[in-house]
């Protein structure tokens, strides 16, 4: 038992420290890409694990929270608490959500870090660095802006990676191309 509570802890600061060190990466390569409305950050791929452990849901919380904290020199405190949260709603659903799959391929779960950022950050840039005032349409163009980044990063880095340690999903789509020939 205790093993296993070492095992998960370990998970967590290793998921933690790995999200960290890329959204920091990609901040010093690419300024900007890390914190615009229409963020493509690489670090984000990793939801992916909330599929496969429940330690993800805090590695990358905490990930994201210690990678939000290089937002505080750029006047972005708001988004260690509003980002961060929006992560810990994603992943816990990609881990409510992990066994519905559609064609072997967990798309809800997919959705879920765009949908989540789209609302919690989307709000936050409309409320909070737009004009202080909340507009429904200018709130549902943040939204859009970042669940797009958000999207994309699930289904174009995303997706390789979920079936990359998806070894079940992997047998099936190789069964199924066996079949075809």
């Amino acid at each position: 038992m205790k093993n296993k509570r070492t095992m998960r802890i370990s998970q967590t600061a290793l998921i933690a420290a790995i999200y960290t060190v890329l959204t920091y990466a990609q901040g010093f390569l690419l300024p900007g890409s890390t914190t615009a409305a229409v963020q493509f950050r690489v670090s984000e791929v990793m939801n992916v694990l909330a599929l496969f452990t429940p330690a993800a849901i805090p590695g990358l919380t905490i990930g994201c929270i210690l990678s939000n904290i290089y937002s505080i020199g750029q006047g972005l405190p708001l988004d260690m608490v509003f980002g961060s949260l929006a992560t810990l709603c994603a992943t816990s659903a990609i881990y409510l959500l992990r066994k519905i799959k559609i064609k072997n391929f967990p798309f809800l779960s997919m959705l879920m870090p765009a949908i989540f950022n789209g609302i919690i950050v989307g709000w936050e840039i409309e409320v909070f660095f737009i004009d202080g005032k909340f507009h429904l349409a200018s709130y549902l163009i943040q939204l859009g802006l970042v669940a797009l980044g958000e999207f994309g990063v699930m289904f174009v880095l995303g997706t390789p990676l979920y079936f990359a340690l998806d070894k079940q999903s992997m047998k099936k789509v190789l069964n199924a191309d066996d079949k075809k020939n």
